[in-house]
């Protein structure tokens, strides 16, 4: 007899009238919450103004939901969105794309260096770079509790029956690949946190940076070959495998590039090659 587990819970926790709570708005608004939390304190160990903290938070959550947005409409569906453009600010309905987030997250910080803080773009990618690693694995929690982005059908003890999952998805038991990648991004966030605190790696401009891709969509690619099929352009890779090669390889890039880069100071300046900054 196949073993699994009937996963039937309720995506929403309570409504009140029209007012709905969410499992998934409620994990994405946590991971912001702890985020800025987070990042307040490397502030405040590094002597930033903490007025720069509210700014960071607008711009990372407009670039996040505008970004992810639009990646889904142009990556993964947009045969549909072409014909219904009036769709494509129907958010509610559900369609993020994590890539797509990643560049309007990366677009956000590019304009708060250029307009806020005036320091290098890595000075504050490589503060939130753990944080967003963070809000990516509650996501994925929110992902399951929502019963979308499921896996191919599994036969192994720990498969999930997706009762509420659109269709076919519904029919057999699939990996939990929300759960696997969750666990991987919260992996990369106990990676990179321990890295800025313990082993003051904020010295070297963008290696945080370079390391969150290189994990992040490096995880990303393994787990698409047990994720069932979200459209898109893939054909002998998924689409989302096709978006994360790039990503890993940027990453790398910037690792490269952080031990070849004069090491940053507690102000975020760089310092003449071979100085060090006092802790």
């Amino acid at each position: 007899m196949l073993a699994y587990i009937t996963w039937d819970v309720s995506p929403e926790i309570f409504s009140l009238g029209p007012i709905h709570v969410r499992w998934y708005g409620l994990m994405f608004a946590f991971g912001f919450m702890i985020g800025f939390a987070l990042v307040r304190r490397m502030f405040l160990r590094e002597g930033a103004p903490e007025e720069w903290l509210d700014y960071v938070f607008y711009f990372l959550i407009g670039g996040t939901i505008l970004g992810a947005r639009f990646g889904h409409v142009l990556f993964y569906q947009w045969d549909y969105y072409s014909s219904n453009p009036g769709q494509i600010l129907k958010i509610w309905e559900g369609g993020l794309a994590s890539h797509g987030g990643v560049i309007g997250v990366v677009t956000a910080l590019w304009l708060f260096s250029k307009i806020i803080s005036k320091k290098s773009f890595f000075w504050i990618s490589d503060k939130v770079a753990a944080p967003i690693a963070l809000v990516g694995a509650m996501i994925r929690f929110g992902n399951l509790m929502n019963s979308e982005i499921v896996g191919v059908p599994s036969e192994q003890p720990w498969a999930f029956l997706f009762v509420r999952a659109r269709g076919v998805l519904s029919e057999v038991p699939r990996h939990p690949v929300q759960i696997y990648e969750s666990l991987s991004y919260l992996f990369t966030f106990l990676v990179l946190i321990a890295l800025y605190w313990q082993r003051d790696m904020w010295k070297k401009p963008g290696f945080l940076t370079g390391l969150w891709f290189v994990m992040i969509f490096g995880f990303r690619f393994i787990w698409e070959y047990f994720k069932s099929d979200q459209g898109g352009f893939g054909q002998a890779l998924t689409t989302g495998q096709w978006l994360s090669v790039p990503c890993v390889l940027l990453g790398l890039g910037m690792i490269a590039y952080s031990y070849r880069a004069r090491p940053f100071s507690p102000a975020g300046e760089e310092l003449d090659s071979g100085a060090l900054p006092r802790r």
